[in-house]
């Protein structure tokens, strides 16, 4: 894009918003000052309503049974065509099509029937979700479906002539056939699907055990040893062994840090609670977070003034133009196509590229929304064979913040501003990703590579020579000093082997309830778990494992957040410690992790990235390292 036509972007898209809360030394720019207004509700008598996102049908709640029989429609005759084509490189193409039309319909729904604040959308929304995943399932047990791509990847001479990427959303594809049994005798498959779905236990403990049992035998008609082997075919880890065998290694490598950390915890509730001085499982999130307080005095309330949303945002802005020479800017949304007034709409624009893809922020509490801070993909990136043209990707990030009063911006703790920052990490990965089939567009990848862009993101939120950019007081411009980033970082760092040491258990205990049966309850198995990999003991009559709810949708994958850590701690040590801002390091890192989303195998992304092939030990020897006292003052010192 030349600097003319960016220009006219920016005067065209920006628009002007008021800075009503004005710093002394200097202006807000217009996407710091787009999240630093007050929302004002918008007149749109005049103007035609767009529908959410821009789809025209989504004006009212209605249009999502207009949109899924579209889809359905456009399935069936795609579905005809794949069946009816030679092999080769349009099967391909024909299954992401395929994949996108429904996508595009149940990827927006999913969003819209958590999010949106009218409950005729939600229901609406909802039952698009049903119909849409009941298709879905049909197809993947669809016998002409498979195969067509069967055909394709047993012929090796078409095989050969396919590009490695093409070649590796076939063998994804056919990998979702297999993992749904598509193999199998048509009776026994409906048998299983039908106890998994609809067994009528409301006990949750015995539910608990029903559905482990029905994922491990799901996993053996498939083909599988257990579900854990199942889950992790594709992933950076590839087997459960792997796995138990990093926890194993990060335990014995933690296990002196741990014993302090566990004693210095013991001292402190003696010191406190004299009479009752034994440790036990609900001590150490509450004495660990007395100990930061007495060490470092990391008061919330004093870092807030920094952190004003808008200055977050020039921040993010700032950065990711001198990593990747990409910006972020403010659009007016027309009439309809967001959810809610105070939705904000970002267009990420390359400086050459031109339009990336766009952001829809949602991030503002309101009642009915989910407490929670998380993406979603609306709309996968692909390269459409049809029209030549790239779709272009479109996700909502979906925080939980405080609205700004009369007299203040919205001011985030410190918690809350790398929040921001890490969901923003997996934005960017949908944005800068360019694969050809959305199938495997930006998060669309393995569970374990997945988390590693938005960890990274911590990293840079917690460096002072990135918050230095934008960190100022919202009323006297004020820059926030050095020595409270370091003082924050440090005391992230208190008792952060048992913090770690807990993660590592919540992974263990989650691998072996989807390894090989073991006929014993889920409970027997979590207090050898929990003696095994943490220490403290299992307090009796308590069933913890009824509360981790990322049994559900994490089932086997869990630990992929420790493993993420692991090559977010290597990528930013080897490649941005010394320079954060580097636009080589960054013109890397979006060529070998960002640009091929789920289209290559993780563990070679991050071999390009690092230039060497990594090992489990290295992994492990990056956690451990990251807990030293004095890594980040180091590097402060260093560049100071």
């Amino acid at each position: 894009m030349s600097a003319c036509k960016r220009l006219l972007y920016i005067v065209k898209h920006r628009g002007i918003w008021p800075s009503i809360w004005r710093r002394n030394v200097t202006t807000w720019s217009p996407v710091g000052a787009a999240f630093n207004a007050k929302p004002h509700r918008r007149l749109e008598l005049f103007e035609k309503n767009v529908g959410l996102f821009g789809v025209p049908e989504l004006s009212s709640p209605a249009g999502f049974e207009v949109t899924t029989k579209r889809a359905l429609k456009d399935t069936r005759e795609l579905v005809d065509k794949v069946c009816s084509s030679p092999p080769g490189a349009v099967t391909v193409e024909t299954f992401d099509q395929l994949s996108d039309g429904l996508c595009k319909v149940a990827d927006l729904a999913d969003f819209v029937k958590v999010a949106h604040p009218d409950p005729s959308f939600r229901e609406a929304a909802e039952k698009t979700c049903i119909e849409i995943g009941t298709v879905v399932e049909k197809l993947n047990t669809n016998v002409d479906l498979c195969r067509s791509l069967k055909n394709l990847l047993d012929n090796k001479e078409v095989l050969a002539q396919l590009d490695p990427e093409t070649r590796k959303v076939a063998e994804l594809f056919m990998f979702d056939f297999a993992i749904s049994g598509i193999h199998l005798d048509e009776k026994l498959v409906r048998e299983v699907a039908y106890r998994i779905f609809l067994y009528p236990n409301s006990d949750l403990m015995e539910c608990l055990e029903e559905l482990l049992k029905c994922r491990n035998k799901l996993a053996k008609l498939v083909g599988y040893d257990s579900y854990a082997h199942r889950a992790l075919q594709g992933t950076m880890a590839k087997t459960p062994e792997t796995v138990m065998n990093f926890l194993q290694l990060l335990t014995d490598k933690l296990s002196e840090r741990t014993a302090i950390d566990f004693e210095m915890i013991k001292d402190m509730k003696t010191k406190l609670n004299p009479h009752n001085a034994e440790l036990m499982p609900w001590d150490p999130p509450y004495f660990s977070g007395v100990l930061r307080a007495e060490r470092y005095n990391i008061e919330p309330s004093l870092y807030s003034p920094y952190f004003s949303l808008g200055s977050c945002m020039e921040g993010l802005n700032s950065l990711f133009t001198q990593l990747y020479g990409v910006s972020i800017m403010s659009e007016h949304p027309s009439a309809g196509e967001v959810w809610n007034d105070d939705v904000r709409k970002l267009a990420v624009v390359h400086e050459t590229e031109g339009l990336l893809g766009y952001i829809y922020c949602d991030f503002f509490h309101r009642a009915n929304k989910p407490h929670q801070d998380c993406h979603f993909t609306i709309r996968g990136g692909r390269q459409c064979q049809e029209s030549g043209q790239y779709q272009l990707p479109v996700v909502v990030l979906m925080l939980s913040l405080p609205h700004p009063t009369k007299s203040a911006p919205t001011l985030l703790t410190p918690s809350m501003m790398e929040n921001l920052f890490h969901e923003m990490g997996h934005a960017m990965h949908s944005m800068l990703g360019r694969t050809r089939y959305q199938h495997t567009t930006g998060t669309r990848c393995a569970t374990d590579f997945a988390e590693v862009p938005s960890i990274l993101m911590e990293y840079f939120a917690t460096d002072y020579r990135v918050v230095n950019q934008f960190a100022r007081h919202y009323q006297t411009g004020q820059p926030l000093p050095q020595s409270m980033v370091a003082r924050l970082c440090e005391s992230k760092k208190v008792c952060g082997a048992a913090d770690t040491q807990l993660q590592i258990f919540y992974s263990a205990l989650d691998q072996m309830y989807h390894g090989k049966p073991q006929n014993r309850s889920t409970t027997d198995i979590l207090k050898d778990m929990q003696q095994k990999f943490y220490g403290l003991p299992y307090t009796p009559n308590t069933a913890w494992q009824l509360r981790f709810s990322h049994l559900i949708g994490y089932g086997a994958k869990y630990y992929s957040y420790l493993m993420s850590r692991a090559v977010a701690s290597m990528v930013w040590k080897q490649c941005f410690v010394q320079d954060p801002l580097n636009r080589d390091m960054g013109e890397r890192y979006r060529r070998e992790m960002l640009a091929h989303g789920g289209g290559k195998e993780p563990m070679l992304m991050v071999e390009g990235m690092l230039q060497r092939q990594p090992t489990i030990e290295d992994f492990v020897d990056a956690l451990v390292t990251d807990l030293n006292p004095d890594f980040e003052t180091f590097i402060m010192d260093s560049t100071s």
